[in-house]
């Protein structure tokens, strides 16, 4: 039986088994099984090819992915957003490599790539998928593009992704697993499972893991459970933008305002609502602006640096200046994150938003 069959074998039998109380520890071997047997296939493609995924250097403070159908307006949106050159045609697989722009906005510098159109089955590799998919699992935020009259999509592209191991909108599951050389699995959990330890058990040892230690402090599932085995997902936030609104009626846009209330209606062609989509973008970013302070002098208020939410003093240094991590003495911060102003403080110290910064280096 090749690993086709068997992975058809098994999505057959989890979906004709009803699913409850009893069935529910096999089918969480299922699930467990199924995904093993998908990155054992990813893997086998990858090795064949030679590896996979477009050349695309990173640039600018994020990485943003357009996805969407093929023809459905990305190469309109990028070059609208961006002014880059990316070639717009009326017919399907216009893009077949990866164009890159760049989108200034509130002093942040965003890379936005359009990436060929996603199609079903592109998470098995057909339209050219997995070189897609490669570059998606490396962005900061995924841009869904739907055409008004093709809603459904965002399902189907929801899916691809999902079963390429990116998990969209989802934070990545608190539980830490500590391989071992012996004495079983054992298991701590600081809230109420709803799956045996004997289903933990399994699920470690369809992966061959079969000494270590589990501590799980989130109320999980079985998938995430997977996920968190399996170690190779990705947690990627997203917006909608859905296309084509001058093409559509009042009837079919107040339906895509009920189906995605949260999305952003545009008309890339005719240039409608792409402010608030730089907004949507900048702001799902989670951008942290820092002011910086030359010693002695004012602080320049006027442009900020752009950062990652989480990011620390030495996180600046390192985006200023290579030698300034080498270099550094101690930084002053005023701000949120200061206990009193000028608070001296070293690399690992984390920057809030609005801080003003003054680093210290050796001349």
């Amino acid at each position: 039986m090749s690993i086709h069959d068997e992975i058809k074998a098994v999505e057959d039998e989890i979906r004709d088994t009803p699913y409850n109380k009893a069935t529910s520890h096999h089918i969480g071997k299922l699930k467990a099984k199924l995904a093993r047997l998908r990155d054992e296939l990813e893997k086998r493609a990858s090795s064949k090819s030679g590896g996979e995924g477009y050349s695309v250097k990173k640039s600018g403070d994020s990485t943003v992915a357009l996805v969407g159908f093929p023809s459905v307006g990305k190469s309109t949106l990028l070059n609208k957003l961006t002014g880059a050159n990316s070639e717009v045609g009326a017919y399907e697989f216009t893009t077949l490599d990866v164009i890159p722009g760049i989108l200034e906005h509130k002093h942040a510098t965003i890379q936005i790539l359009d990436v060929p159109g996603l199609v079903r089955g592109a998470a098995s590799g057909r339209g050219r998928g997995k070189e897609v998919i490669s570059v998606v699992r490396n962005s900061d935020l995924v841009v869904f593009l739907l055409d008004i009259f093709q809603l459904h999509h965002r399902d189907v592209l929801l899916k691809e992704l999902y079963d390429a191991g990116i998990r969209v909108d989802e934070k990545a599951p608190d539980v830490v697993i500590k391989k071992a050389d012996r004495g079983g699995i054992s298991i701590n959990s600081t809230v109420d499972l709803d799956m045996s330890e004997d289903l933990i058990k399994d699920i470690m040892g369809e992966y061959k893991i079969h000494n270590g230690h589990v501590l799980i402090r989130d109320k999980i599932t079985v998938d995430q459970l997977i996920d968190s085995v399996m170690d190779n997902r990705v947690y990627i936030p997203s917006i909608t933008v859905v296309n084509k609104v001058d093409m559509a009626d009042r009837m079919i846009v107040e339906d895509a305002r009920n189906e995605y209330p949260e999305s952003i209606l545009i008309s890339a062609e005719s240039e409608t609502n792409l402010g608030q989509v730089k907004d949507a973008i900048f702001r799902s970013l989670d951008f942290v602006r820092v002011y910086l302070k030359p010693q002695g002098e004012p602080a320049d208020m006027d442009e900020p640096l752009i950062i990652s939410r989480g990011s620390t003093v030495g996180d600046v240094c390192d985006k200023l200046h290579r030698d300034f991590r080498d270099k550094f003495r101690y930084s002053q911060v005023w701000g949120d994150s200061a206990k009193h102003p000028g608070q001296r403080a070293g690399l690992d110290h984390q920057l809030y938003d609005e801080d003003i910064l003054t680093l210290i280096i050796q001349k």
